[in-house]
């Protein structure tokens, strides 16, 4: 019927965690999640250079841990520092309650699709050949060790009276196989034509066959694979 499943959903509780982890009774939740939404917006606006695709949130009663996952660390931490600093002060204040900062480096920012699908949105907001950029960015992941590539961009293509869809991919994308490491990404480019939604599936292989720094990764029945 045409109808499509969210990749990261679809596999959240199975071999994916949840980025939020935590309790909270029935009269606090809607503070929560509104929370985590501010965070992660916050974090987003001030440090969209450094490429972070997923951010974690985990709260105890005294302490909530933000684990950043991002390409450019240095951009987030800035000089000895100082910028990681701040961001935790700020973070305290919105919060009330004491932060804990966690930053990862993702070695590999073409294997993950929110990043692949941010760059195509730069690139379409500088006005670069739409299908020149899609097959850059296919290509750059194909190198990087993908076994699987979909893209998409949909709206205004090169300021065209109508709105059109265009696509490339390359190799197999399994989106019904749950053991099958697809990091998905959307982003939207604000032209002055209009919005062009930019998505991104990206096919790592399976879990438990997928190898990061030379390590082959766990797989966990219960709570999904190590992060």
């Amino acid at each position: 019927m045409g109808q499509k499943t969210h990749p990261i959903g679809f596999r959240v509780g199975i071999t994916r965690r949840h980025d939020s982890r935590w309790f909270a009774h029935k009269k606090d939740f809607p503070r929560l999640l509104k929370q985590d939404f501010e965070i992660r917006k916050h974090i987003k606006k001030l440090f969209y250079g450094a490429q972070i695709p997923r951010i974690e949130i985990e709260r105890s009663r005294e302490l909530v841990r933000i684990l950043v996952h991002c390409a450019k660390p240095g951009v987030l931490i800035g000089r000895k520092g100082v910028k990681v600093d701040a961001l935790r002060q700020d973070l305290t204040k919105m919060l009330g309650s004491r932060v804990q900062l966690d930053i990862f480096e993702i070695n590999k920012p073409e294997l993950e699709g929110q990043i692949v699908a941010e760059q195509i949105s730069d690139q379409l907001l500088r006005r670069m050949p739409f299908r020149r950029t899609l097959k850059k960015m296919l290509e750059l992941c194909r190198e990087r060790g993908a076994k699987g590539v979909r893209l998409q961009i949909s709206g205004r293509l090169g300021g065209a009276e109508i709105a059109r869809t265009e696509k490339q991919s390359w190799g197999q994308v399994p989106l019904q196989t749950l053991r099958a490491d697809v990091r998905y990404g959307y982003a939207i480019a604000r032209t002055k034509y209009g919005t062009i939604g930019c998505k991104a599936w990206i096919y790592r292989g399976r879990f438990g066959e997928v190898k990061e720094d030379g390590v082959l990764r766990k797989e966990r029945r219960n709570n999904g694979p190590d992060a």
